[in-house]
């Protein structure tokens, strides 16, 4: 028996709530930004002072951009006692590397047609054993979308020597395409615990919003709000 032309209608619209419903679960919404932080180290930590300068790379000089990061950054090392000054009076040299990487995700997901033949007897059968979903398998629906990884890496120096104390990274994944949304989360989570010991793996969880976490702007001025250290989640 073919199915007429309500049956086809029917079909249609479940498969287009199933394509709504999908597009809804990939959007959903975050509550937590995730970081995964790597550090090498060889901080003594003997220092109680912690001056130090920011330093550029050629490309990086007279840039508004740059500079908008390291208040960022500067907002996080101020919380374990470094005091930015003149570099030829800085202990330390601190440069910062960034960038962010465009991919693309597919998801699959199943999706079911709903039988429109009313019970219970479906197909001259007392029960349908197939259930309200009828015997037809169930069919899958690729959806692409775009996600965006963001870094951030910040190095400190000793001025005097040149030598590398510390240097850690920081990258994150998510579907914003805006480096500076991700900064302070990127700025804090790379900051978090400082200084961790040498070869440290781990990742780091911030909610997201004013009401405990970092905020997804930047404040007026080009300095991101405070993110209290307790509400960051290590995970090991």
């Amino acid at each position: 028996m073919k199915p007429d032309r309500s049956t086809r209608s029917t079909r249609h619209a479940a498969l287009a709530l199933a394509l709504v419903a999908l597009g809804t679960l990939l959007a959903g919404c975050t509550t937590y930004v995730t970081t995964q932080v790597t550090a090498f180290s060889d901080w003594s930590g003997s220092d109680a002072t912690r001056t130090y300068a920011f330093t550029r790379a050629p490309e990086q000089k007279n840039n508004l951009e740059q500079a908008t990061y390291e208040q960022i950054v500067a907002n996080e090392l101020a919380t374990h006692a470094f005091r930015q000054t003149d570099e030829h009076d800085a202990r330390y040299l601190v440069a910062l590397a960034y960038g962010m990487r465009s991919d693309t995700v597919t998801v699959s997901q199943p999706v079911y047609y709903y039988s429109p033949w009313p019970g219970p007897y479906y197909w001259g059968r007392p029960f349908d054993p197939w259930g309200p979903w009828g015997p037809y398998p169930a069919s899958y629906v690729s959806q692409s979308y775009p996600v965006y990884t963001h870094l951030l890496g910040i190095r400190i120096t000793d001025r005097a020597s040149g030598k590398e104390l510390y240097n850690v990274t920081a990258r994150n994944t998510d579907e914003q395409s805006s480096l500076i949304a991700a900064m302070p989360y990127l700025a804090r989570s790379a900051m978090s615990d400082f200084p961790l010991g040498n070869g440290s793996v781990r990742t780091v969880k911030l909610p997201i919003g004013a009401t405990g976490g970092a905020s997804n702007e930047i404040a007026a001025g080009g300095t991101a709000p405070p993110v209290p250290a307790s509400d960051a989640k290590t995970v090991q």
